[in-house]
């Protein structure tokens, strides 16, 4: 979905109709629900550490004692997968938290503010919006340094232009309402106008946004750690364990599918949090 796609989220989000959610939606709160349990909970899923091996369980395929099979060293894969919920949530949250933060501010000064401040600020924000987001992420972390808090603020960072082009969008279309020229008619001053009248009615599309780049950032955070820009192993982060199995494709396919499954199920139903958010269909 693109940036104009939530535009159109006008309205407050409102707690939603539990008998007209559509089974897809049961099923995205589902799976974050059930990712989010694991990633502060994961002893409540698996016995089996995320780090230590069984000796001669080397590349064992699914069964019952190893419901994801181990991989190369004996670890089981599916408490890698677990525990790995951890590292991958965290990171995207704060980089979200980033982007939503840095970007909403620019945004909204640039759209309450207007003139100078706001060209040039825009023209910052068209500048960022020029560089791919993986590139920008890429060379963030070559002059950062390799590892997750690092790989977290690279991601935000290159969220930051997103989330200011759509704040910026929905505080000009606030701005020129009826009810803030009343506002300011009636006596109100710039920052009352701007924080009673303008930010509550035009946050919801950027929150429903950040549903949005939360599952984008797994997935850029993922590919970063598959690339070797995560933190080294054996931390079970999920883009690390797809590169680590990468090599054992022929001979140890679950290495590699199970988290990649993981991935797209989680980036996924972010996306379809994202939808309900914006107003889409329930």
């Amino acid at each position: 979905m693109s940036l104009v796609d939530y535009s159109t989220a006008r309205q407050k989000i409102s707690t939603p109709r539990v008998f007209n959610i559509q089974p897809g939606l049961w099923l995205a709160w589902g799976v974050m629900l059930l990712t989010l349990l694991a990633a502060f909970a994961p002893g409540l899923f698996t016995h089996f550490s995320p780090t230590e091996g069984v000796p001669g369980a080397q590349r064992l395929p699914p069964q019952a004692a190893y419901w994801l099979g181990t991989d190369q060293l004996g670890r089981d894969l599916y408490t890698r997968i677990i525990y790995g919920a951890s590292q991958s949530l965290s990171a995207a949250v704060a980089a979200v938290a980033m982007g939503l933060i840095g970007g909403t501010t620019l945004g909204v000064l640039a759209g309450a503010m207007g003139g100078r401040t706001e060209n040039w600020l825009m023209r910052l924000v068209d500048v960022l919006l020029s560089i791919p987001s993986l590139l920008l992420s890429l060379s963030i972390l070559i002059l950062l340094g390799f590892g997750t808090v690092h790989a977290a603020l690279a991601v935000g960072i290159a969220s930051i232009a997103s989330f200011a082009r759509l704040a910026r969008g929905e505080v000009v279309r606030v701005r020129r309402s009826e009810f803030v020229e009343a506002a300011y008619g009636s006596g109100g001053s710039f920052w009352r106008v701007l924080w009673r009248h303008i930010l509550p009615n035009s946050l919801t599309a950027v929150i429903a946004f950040a549903a949005l780049q939360f599952g984008q950032a797994i997935l850029a955070l993922s590919t970063l750690s598959f690339l070797g820009y995560g933190t080294p192993p054996p931390t079970p982060e999920w883009g690390l364990l797809i590169a680590e199995g990468r090599n054992y494709l022929a001979t140890a396919w679950w290495l590699t599918t199970f988290p990649g499954i993981v991935v797209v199920a989680v980036v996924l139903a972010a996306n379809r949090i994202s939808r309900q958010l914006a107003g889409g269909d329930a």
